[in-house]
């Protein structure tokens, strides 16, 4: 039996979504079931201590689904001896146009190949990380296959792992919905969700 036949297995017991990943709504359910139900009247996944200011900044843009698993990340960095900090979230579809204007019309280096609305970051269920060494921030680091396989091991999807354009500094939580279609399918899907108010993970 494959590991991601068991966690599915006992995600199928808990009740919640199953997708093969032991990420924190997993250990969330698990930590109920076997502690107790609550750490100071929140869910245990609500519970994760913040992070440096400059991280919260950020996870404070992201949905709440997306929060926990990036306080997560920094923290599991942190004890596997690398830091980083949560260095962008959420952008409006304004900011997004921006950046891809960025060494096209405008001033700068191309940074992004997405206009506005077809990015995850314009939904707020993707981040960015940077590696620091000090205050010192290394734009390219081999930290960040490190970082991106712990990220992975949370059920993030990892920029690292694209074919087309790589991009390691860059997670996302992907809706349980969205698990069988392609990205371009998922962001079609999102900007219809945000254009009818609805949930991004009901």
């Amino acid at each position: 039996m494959r590991i991601e036949e068991i966690i599915e297995a006992v995600q199928q017991v808990l009740g919640i979504d199953i997708d093969g990943k032991a990420g924190p709504q997993t250990w969330n359910a698990i930590y109920e079931r076997l502690v107790e139900k609550k750490i100071n009247a929140q869910n245990p996944s609500d519970s994760i201590s913040p992070v440096d200011s400059r991280s919260e900044k950020v996870i404070a843009t992201l949905l709440p689904q997306v929060q926990p698993i990036a306080r997560a990340l920094v923290q599991k960095a942190s004890l596997a001896g690398v830091t980083i900090k949560i260095i962008s979230g959420l952008r409006t579809y304004a900011e997004q146009d921006a950046l891809y204007d960025q060494g096209r019309t405008t001033p700068g280096s191309v940074v992004t190949n997405a206009r506005g609305g077809y990015s995850n970051h314009n939904f707020g269920i993707a981040f960015d990380v940077g590696v620091f060494e000090g205050a010192k921030y290394l734009p390219d680091s081999p930290k960040y296959k490190a970082v991106g396989a712990l990220g992975v091991d949370l059920g993030l999807d990892w920029g690292g792992n694209w074919k087309t354009i790589v991009d390691q500094p860059h997670f996302q939580l992907r809706p349980t919905w969205a698990a069988d279609i392609t990205e371009k399918q998922m962001l079609a899907e999102l900007r219809s969700r945000l254009g009818d108010g609805r949930a991004v993970y009901a």
